[in-house]
């Protein structure tokens, strides 16, 4: 046995070898379905009895052996047992004392594919992504959804089984289907990455440990197409935000906002990193910009301040009209709000946010709620309505399932009664 090397911890190994176990016994056994759930099991063995013995010399080795042990015998409950043992024998033959994927083929990539199927629903691509190629146990993702294990493990079952009525297989994607799946698996690791920066329900602000898997993903899917833009948009897009985690919260878990955060806090490493992926496809004309770029060269604004009072806010509403006539969602139009309001005035910020919610209801959209309220509280104070603020703050509080977020909200609206009074 040998033990794992400093800052390579028995989480992240795991993780790391989660797909290239399910790519191989799924290659094996041609059963994607019933392999995962066997990875998922010596996922936890290994979680259970590494840490206190040692990581084996083999990692994957030891994996694969214990998920074919496990699959075997889920294969024999499924059907026949005579059936069944003779084609496990003929597998025995086959998979012999080496696991090792055929070739050193990484299959992350293809369980990611699979896994962002066309058929599957948003959320269970997400949920079955973090199982499969990302490691997670059911209740983590549970957890990050706010909701039940048992109800997760159900919502993963079906998308299991869908893929297999869907005649879905463990093979790379063609030419053909190929960018629609890549596009699929990018936004998948976008909402995966959103949820981790900040969670949908709980105490804290952020759940680092799926912004990471994201940014390890988006890292993995950028080195299987160089070329692809939007892919190292969206990595950049993700290193620079991430930059900011620290100086996100203050000793005490508490929110800190983006202008009273402490810039010699960020990241500087991820910030280059992710300027230098930025430049390289970036194009100043916005000839084919996509979506992620420009995402990320709002970011690399921000990260590029060295004072909040210091912010090219015209550009950044410019780049945000740019961005909501390609992605016109609620969040990307509350946000231009907030930067229109930055560079030209609350009052101007106002405005477009009453033209928005007339035409498009976010005052009425129970998923971006409690941001509409927030920054109209924000703004309604920047024009001296402190009562009114205080207000909306406590609505937005109301409406918000993350801790950080509620307790944020309520001191702001203190603060606003005092300035009031």
């Amino acid at each position: 046995m040998r033990r794992p090397p400093p800052g390579a911890g028995v989480e992240h190994l795991l993780r790391t070898e989660a797909p290239q176990v399910l790519g191989a016994l799924t290659r094996r056994f041609g059963r994607f379905d019933i392999a995962e759930d066997a990875v998922q099991e010596a996922l936890i063995a290994a979680g259970q009895r590494w840490p206190a013995e040692g990581v084996p010399q083999d990692p994957r080795s030891w994996l694969i052996r214990v998920g074919h042990r496990r699959m075997v015998d889920l294969l024999r409950a499924e059907q026949a047992r005579h059936r069944r043992e003779q084609e496990v024998g003929r597998t025995e033959l086959v998979l012999g004392t080496r696991a090792a994927p055929a070739g050193g083929t990484d299959d992350s990539l293809t369980l990611l594919l699979l896994c962002c199927h066309p058929r599957l629903s948003p959320v269970s691509r997400v949920a079955l992504t973090l199982r499969a190629v990302g490691g997670l146990t059911t209740a983590e993702i549970a957890r990050a959804y706010g909701t039940s294990e048992a109800t997760m493990g159900t919502r993963i079952s079906r998308a299991k089984q869908r893929l297999v009525r869907s005649g879905a297989r463990f093979v790379p994607a063609t030419d053909t289907d190929r960018r629609d799946r890549t596009e699929a698996v990018m936004r998948v690791l976008y909402l995966i990455f959103n949820e981790g920066y900040t969670a949908g329900s709980g105490e804290a602000l952020a759940r680092r440990d799926l912004s990471e898997e994201a940014v390890r993903l988006a890292r993995l899917l950028h080195a299987a197409d160089p070329e692809d833009a939007e892919a190292a948009g969206l990595l950049a897009l993700m290193l620079l935000v991430e930059s900011r985690h620290a100086a996100r919260t203050d000793a005490d878990g508490a929110l800190v906002p983006l202008e009273s955060q402490d810039r010699t806090r960020w990241d500087q490493e991820l910030i280059r990193e992710g300027t230098l992926l930025l430049d390289a496809v970036w194009d100043a004309r916005g000839s084919g910009t996509g979506p992620y770029r420009l995402q990320a060269a709002i970011a690399a604004l921000h990260a590029q301040a060295p004072a909040p009072e210091l912010t090219d806010w015209p550009r950044i509403a410019v780049l945000h009209l740019w961005l909501e006539r390609l992605t016109p969602t609620a969040p990307v139009r509350l946000s231009r709000v907030v930067a229109v309001a930055r560079a030209f005035g609350p009052t101007r910020g106002l405005t477009l946010l009453d033209t928005l919610c007339r035409r498009h209801a976010l005052d009425r959209d129970p998923l971006v709620r409690h941001h509409e309220r927030a920054v109209r509280a924000h703004l309604t104070r920047a024009t001296g309505d402190t009562a009114r603020a205080a207000a909306l703050y406590r609505e937005a509080a109301a409406l918000t399932a993350n801790g950080a977020e509620r307790r944020y909200l309520l001191t702001e609206a203190e603060r606003a009664d005092e300035a009031g009074t």
